[in-house]
């Protein structure tokens, strides 16, 4: 299909897709904390005078936070290796703004990126005047795209990935997709599983980069670190205590991971920390269902020893994983495609996940079959598994090993995407 036709239908699309999300969408924001934190500049109206504005710069196009925290990783590199780089962080969600804004180095913009409305792009590209377009990953825009275009600024697409079930739909509608990812100028991948799937849509090889991850490079960026604060809440719930946390639940999760956690028979503390913080009241009543004290990290009061504590913070998950003794992966037991496992074996913790682990192929595989996870079945193997761990050091380490093992294939992805991209 035709570069015009596919940006007509999606035009005449778009409004009414507005239309009718956007009071759903005023509601997650308003859940999520974000009145009052810039919204208008969706709509390209800002407080600063554009004659105050950074020009030039590298404008990075980020959506959540996980996107946001591989921007800030890349980011940071950047202007160790190129100082005098200049810098727009555009992040979408308002958690993923929120964490950009706290993060990001000073000489850095961060703004809410724009709705994708061509009129909306233009003036954001007016008022930084980009010298090039990076995007997060796989998400690609059709005006940001073709605004760059028209404007001649290049377009990479870094930490690029492509699941087997994103590959099948994108072929299923390739005379749409085509066209889009043609505006992209060059594609850095994670591995050649990725390289092979993006050349199976028709994008051309010397567009693709392997580079690695950036998200699992251990040399890249900030490592996990444990901090006073959190350790001195831990040691309220008794000095000394081992930490299982539960990390990056989806619904439903929390209340089946913690009722199977409650059959172990080894004496540790339950820390639960949710995908979207602002599930906190959900999340409370669900443990507390189960006879659990919870407390929170919001509003911390000195707990009982038989209490749990649920993280209900948002752009914490990396230094609280430092701070644990095992780690159970979210959204891989009721959910499916699980989350990054990477910061926990950065911080030499071992991870425990379930099965539904699909979008951190290939590396869930090879950490598996070095030994570097425990990938189970079902629930009902978790308590005896996190009894195991805990009393046997020695495996835990093994296991860290193995792991790390396996991450050093993306040693300095951070660096060779910098270079692929200057």
């Amino acid at each position: 299909m035709p570069r015009p036709l596919v940006l007509f239908i999606y035009n005449v699309l778009l409004p009414v897709f507005f239309i009718v999300a956007f009071p759903a969408w005023l509601l997650k924001m308003w859940k999520r904390g974000g009145y009052g934190s810039g919204l208008l500049q969706r709509f390209a109206r800002y407080r600063e005078a554009a004659s105050d504005e950074p020009k030039q710069v590298v404008y990075v196009h980020a959506v959540s936070v996980g996107e946001v925290l591989i921007a800030l990783k890349l980011i940071d590199t950047w202007l160790r290796m190129h100082p005098d780089e200049r810098f727009v962080l555009a992040a979408t969600t308002a958690t993923g703004h929120e964490v950009a804004r706290e993060k990001a180095p000073g000489q850095v913009r961060v703004i809410y990126s724009p709705i994708d409305f061509g009129f909306l792009v233009r003036a954001v590209f007016r008022r930084f005047s980009p010298s090039q377009v990076v995007l997060i990953e796989s998400e690609a825009w059709p005006n940001l795209l073709n605004v760059a275009r028209l404007n001649k600024v290049p377009v990479s697409m870094v930490n690029a990935r492509l699941s087997r079930r994103s590959e099948q739909r994108f072929r299923k509608f390739s005379a749409m997709t085509l066209p889009l990812f043609e505006m992209v100028g060059r594609f850095c991948v994670q591995n050649d599983e990725d390289a092979g799937r993006f050349r199976s849509l028709g994008i051309e090889e010397e567009k693709i980069t392997l580079t690695g991850s950036i998200k699992f490079d251990p040399a890249g960026g900030a490592v996990p670190r444990a901090r006073e604060e959190f350790q001195e809440m831990l040691d309220g719930f008794g000095p000394g205590r081992r930490v299982v946390m539960i990390a990056s639940t989806h619904p439903g999760e929390e209340r089946a991971l913690a009722e199977t956690c409650k059959r172990c028979r080894e004496d540790f503390l339950l820390v639960v920390v949710p995908r979207h913080a602002e599930r906190r009241a959900e999340v409370k009543a669900e443990l507390e269902s189960l006879g659990l004290e919870v407390v929170l990290r919001s509003a911390f009061v000195p707990p009982g020893q038989s209490a749990c504590l649920v993280v209900d913070s948002t752009g914490e998950l990396r230094d609280w994983t430092a701070h644990a003794d095992v780690m159970v992966i979210g959204k891989s037991w009721l959910g499916e495609g699980g989350q990054n496992p990477a910061e926990a074996i950065v911080a030499g913790v071992p991870v425990v996940c379930g099965p539904h682990m699909g979008n951190f192929e290939p590396l869930i595989s090879m950490l598996r079959e070095s030994g570097g996870v425990e990938m189970l079945s079902g629930l009902e193997e978790l308590a005896g598994t996190v009894d195991e761990l805990l009393v046997d050091v020695e495996r835990r380490q093994r296991m860290v090993e193995n792991a790390r093992k396996v991450l050093s294939i993306h040693d300095h992805a951070v660096e060779r995407t910098v270079r692929c991209l200057r």
